[in-house]
This record gives C-alpha cells, structure tokens and sequence, in this order.
C-alpha cells in the first residue's frame, strides 16, 4: 500500500457483483487503502471480498447498520471482526442495548471500531414525523450521538451538514465518518442533507465515505487526488 494513501477518505463499493467491486479496486490501485462494503455487496458477493480486500492491505468498513436483538447484533460484530473489517456499523435508533452489545463483542477484536448510524442522510425532518418523531434532523443526530457516546461506542455516522455540532458534542477523538459527499457538479444519488467532502473534513470530520464522485469518474484516481488536496 502507497504509504501517501489518505486513509480518511473511504471508497463506497456500491455494485451488485463481485467482479466490478474487484476491478474498481484494481483500477485504483494503492490510490485509495479504504473501502466501504455494505448489504448490497455483502449478500452479492460474500464474506471473501472482505477477507481478499483485508489481504491486500486494505481497511474495511463494513457498512451493516446492524439493527436486531443485542444478542444477534454481538454475533455479528464478532464476525465482522474475524473477517478483519476496521469499522462496523450499528444502528442508534435502536437503543443502548443494542449499541452496548456492539461494543462488549469488539473488545475481542482490537482493530475493530463499531460507530454508530445517526440518521440516514436521505432521511428528512418529514421522514422523521412519519415514524413519530417530533424532532428536526440537526436535533435527532444529537440525541443519537449522545446515546452512541454513552453506549461506549467509538464514533458515529452523520451527514455533512452535521459534522460540525456533532463534533463540538463529541470532542476530538471519536469518529465522524460522513456519508453524503459529492464532488461539485456531481450526483448526490439518494443525499438529502450532502455536501463536499471538503466541507465534511473542515467542519471536523475524520472520514468521509464517497460513492459516485469516485467509481464512476472516468479517472478514478484523479478523483480521489482532488479529495485529498482539497480542490
């Protein structure tokens, strides 16, 4: 691996097969030491893209949003840790026990980081009052965060027009790791609340996860050079 790779910035392998997630990280070569892989990947092509991605150097974050009994949510954390994924994702709106159960089975793992989902960023304040939530989504993170933090979890997942407060709320060390970025001009795909990435990283973020910006830009390298010296 590039010993000059920005392991802040985090490639999303959002495809529905195997080979073009494998050709995508070919192409990027060491450009780029952290990938995303979600359900969509995951249930596609199975727990040895992870493994093979962890091979060659490679962080992963593995993007389950894991949101069932603590007992079932422990499982799978420790799974994700045997494969040797860097990060998993939980889900906050599902409590303390939940976040608590994430964390307690990580301890076993001591490369895995669990962070914690605030509010999905295609979620809108009306997204919210349609599943009973009174509260805005600035005020809803917050709550969340705060929860995650309680819960001992080591970060948490927001968009960008959150990093700021939600890093004041945090302090310095937790993860933000920010969803929701884009390139200006491009597509915000499914983003309510996106912004650039360099808006992400300035109003503290310590990761953010991009998508299209990169794996679909005719040179994917030179995206990703773009994010990391900021223009």
């Amino acid at each position: 691996m590039n010993d000059t790779t920005d392991r802040r910035i985090i490639v999303a392998l959002d495809f529905d097969d195997r080979g073009a997630a494998e050709a995508l990280v070919a192409r990027i070569g060491g450009a780029c030491g952290f990938y995303k892989v979600g359900l969509e990947l995951l249930t596609a092509a199975g727990p040895d893209l992870v493994r093979g991605l962890v091979d060659q150097g490679h962080e992963v974050f593995l993007d389950l949003k894991l949101f069932e009994i603590p007992n079932s949510v422990a499982g799978a954390v420790r799974a994700a840790g045997a494969l040797g994924a860097s990060v998993v994702s939980v889900h906050s709106m599902g409590g303390t026990g939940i976040m608590a159960a994430a964390v307690d089975a990580a301890r076993e793992f001591p490369g895995l980081r669990v962070i914690a989902l605030t509010v999905v960023t295609s979620m809108t304040g009306s997204d919210l009052a349609d599943i009973g939530i009174g509260a805005g989504t600035d005020e809803q993170v917050l709550r969340l965060a705060r929860l995650a933090a309680e819960a001992g979890c080591d970060g948490v997942v927001g968009s960008p027009r959150e990093v700021g407060p939600l890093r004041k709320l945090l302090g310095p060390e937790r993860l933000i790791v920010t969803p929701g970025v884009t390139l200006p001009g491009g597509e915000v795909g499914g983003h309510a609340r996106s912004d650039t990435p360099w808006a992400a990283f300035a109003a503290g973020a310590s990761h953010v996860v991009v998508g299209r910006s990169v794996t679909r830009a005719a040179d994917p390298v030179a995206a990703l050079r773009r994010i990391a010296v900021g223009r």
